[in-house]
């Protein structure tokens, strides 16, 4: 298989208590709540007799478990690279609360304090692409993760930076896939709900 025929397959998590009221989710372990874990279990229809040449999640329990319900789980690869972005002092707060201290901030143009910049995140997504691009078996790639990495991963897939990824919506357990048009990256779906028809 061409590297140029592999789909990679974007899975954001089910919805935890901060991602329901915007708080900056990065290293803290959060499960998801009973809502999230609805979402994730709806993923497994659409992910059914897809076969995939490798499964990479984040290494915190909100990605895991969210591949375990959409019944992934024993293929699930810990891959370091898609760790939600390290929000550093700005872990916990929502950006209403940071924009008290510094007006029109954003995660993607400003960075955060003691955490990552977007220049920092798009060198992890660029290892990540590489990984995935670089399995040896035949079949798209099934990435677990977070909202704000994974929309870094897009832009970095589309040679727009990690700070492309602010122009992309990304809502709890959706799917998106990133393909080809032409051999150039594209997008071939974005922010497709569990419900979605594949």
């Amino acid at each position: 298989m061409s590297h140029h025929q592999r789909q990679l397959w974007l899975l954001r998590h089910g919805a935890t208590e901060w991602a329901l009221n915007g708080r900056h989710t990065g290293s803290t372990d959060l499960p998801l709540l009973p809502k999230g874990e609805e979402e994730a279990a709806a993923l497994a229809p659409i992910l059914r007799g897809r076969r995939f040449a490798a499964v990479f999640c984040s290494p915190l329990q909100r990605a895991k478990r969210t591949c375990e319900l959409a019944g992934l789980g024993a293929d699930l690869q810990i891959c370091p690279e898609i760790l939600e972005w390290d929000y550093g002092d700005y872990e916990g707060i929502t950006t209403p609360q940071i924009r008290k201290t510094v007006p029109e901030w954003t995660v993607w143009t400003h960075g955060c304090p003691n955490g990552e910049t977007a220049e920092q995140v798009e060198i992890r997504c660029q290892k990540a692409i590489d990984q995935a691009l670089a399995v040896q078996e035949d079949g798209d790639v099934a990435l677990f993760a977070h909202g704000h990495i994974l929309r870094a991963l897009t832009g970095t897939w589309l040679g727009l930076g990690a700070a492309g990824g602010s122009l992309f919506q990304m809502g709890t357990a959706s799917v998106s896939i990133l393909g080809w048009e032409h051999d150039k990256p594209a997008i071939s779906r974005w922010n497709a709900p569990s419900q979605a028809e594949f």
